[in-house]
């Protein structure tokens, strides 16, 4: 055991920490104790969608400071009241019902058990690949990793194919997915049902899969199966919503509306704030069959001035249409790296969302394995902050998310240090 404190006295959550430690975050960039700087195109995790410490959300936050923090879960403050009625009026009708939680997994596990509490039944079905966190519901139905060595999960779990057009789960389409995987995903969920089906769970891009993004009528065609089934349908924004894919919901683009619709990293600025919105008939049903769920930090005034803060700001200067338009030349950016990096073996995404897929060969398209956390560690060397996906069926990928802030030249910037690190690597 080292004297270091990191690898002392820190449970090592993820297997390991970055080589650095971070004395400051500020907008785009992290500055680490040894005086480094570092372009931080992870957006933290993607919770800081609008940059470390946006002036706007600090302000809200430090005004909360000075009214009220933290209250009893049934007394309510101006700030829940003013998001709660503001992301009702930003989802799609009739999700006009919002609760406000801490984190996105807590936000899934409160959906779960409306739509069990609601349908009367316990069957979850979810998609392979999707991360929707790691309590053990949330977990039950992620299919990335968090599921080995911790004994059960939830009973009644099920998983349909990720719609992973380039490495097909079913070896029948090849660049472009046509859904069949979901028609064949189903018929296996019906014969492995014990009759109890009660949702279904998914993202509408599977961002910690390596951002696998479906095609054109994928969750469309997971909601009419589930309206033959009599089953709720969860759409999970954690990673996709407010502006990161170019709309409010990345669920717009099919005119889709979920049962439930659940936020998290993009609605705090930062801070841990997560909401499950659902519809009237849901919330009265539930009410009615006696609903009970409560945490300590349910409602909480101060994390939600922040959300309210950070929604004024994406709206007031445009972010939304902005990361449309940013994301074309992030894409049209990693593509060049295609043409210069055999490893890259796609490119894929959707407004400031981008997935970058290493291989060891494109014929085989063989996932080179380690070659992606290589690449990580060169480019925090070289200035430059990517999320790796740090383990499972996809640790050959990396993710990159900038702040919806960005400007082109951050992101030329960023795309020029990553060219550089898999230089070092490949």
């Amino acid at each position: 055991m080292t004297g270091d404190p990191r690898e002392r006295h820190l449970v090592r959550y993820l297997g390991g920490f970055a080589p650095f430690v971070v004395a400051r975050a500020d907008g785009m960039w992290l500055e680490t104790t040894d005086g480094r700087r570092l372009l931080d195109f992870s957006s933290g995790q993607i919770c800081s969608t609008l940059g470390h410490r946006h002036p706007r959300v600090m302000a809200a936050a430090k005004e909360a400071l000075d009214t009220a923090v933290h209250l009893d879960s049934r007394m309510l403050s101006e700030p829940v009241l003013a998001l709660a009625a503001r992301l009702a009026e930003l989802a799609p009708p009739p999700l006009e019902r919002v609760m406000l939680l801490s984190t996105g997994a807590e936000a899934n596990e409160f959906a779960i058990k409306l739509a069990k509490l609601h349908t009367g039944r316990f069957e979850l079905v979810g998609v392979a690949r999707s991360f929707h966190g790691a309590t053990i519901g949330a977990a039950s139905s992620t299919y990335l990793r968090s599921r080995r060595g911790f004994g059960p999960l939830l009973p009644g779990t099920l998983a349909i194919p990720a719609p992973y057009a380039y490495r097909c789960p079913i070896r029948h389409c090849r660049e472009v997915c046509d859904c069949t995987c979901v028609d064949a995903g189903f018929e296996l969920v019906d014969q492995q049902s014990v009759g109890s089906l009660a949702a279904l769970i998914c993202e509408p891009i599977l961002s910690s899969a390596g951002v696998i993004v479906p095609p054109d009528g994928w969750l469309r065609r997971l909601a009419e199966h589930c309206a033959r089934r009599a089953m709720l349908l969860i759409v999970d924004e954690a990673q996709t919503g407010l502006g990161r894919c170019g709309a409010w919901f990345a669920t717009n683009r099919e005119g889709v509306v979920p049962d439930f619709l659940t936020l998290s990293k993009t609605l705090g600025g930062g801070l841990p704030l997560a909401a499950t919105l659902t519809t009237d008939a849901i919330e009265e049903d539930c009410v009615a069959r006696g609903l009970t769920h409560n945490t300590s930090h349910v409602a909480d005034p101060l994390p939600a001035a922040a959300g309210l803060a950070g929604l004024d700001v994406i709206a007031a200067d445009q972010l939304v249409d902005r990361a449309a338009q940013l994301g074309g030349h992030l894409e049209a950016r990693l593509r060049g790296l295609m043409e210069r990096h055999a490893c890259v073996g796609d490119v894929r995404g959707r407004g400031l969302l981008a997935g970058v897929e290493l291989v060891r060969d494109r014929a085989t398209r063989e996932p080179a394995a380690g070659l992606a956390a290589a690449a990580v560690r060169e480019a925090y060397d070289l200035g430059l902050s990517v999320h790796p996906i740090p383990t499972g069926p996809s640790a050959h990928c990396f993710r990159i998310a900038p702040p919806l802030t960005a400007t082109t030249d951050e992101i030329d910037r960023a795309v020029d240090l990553l060219d550089a690190a898999l230089a070092r690597v490949a």
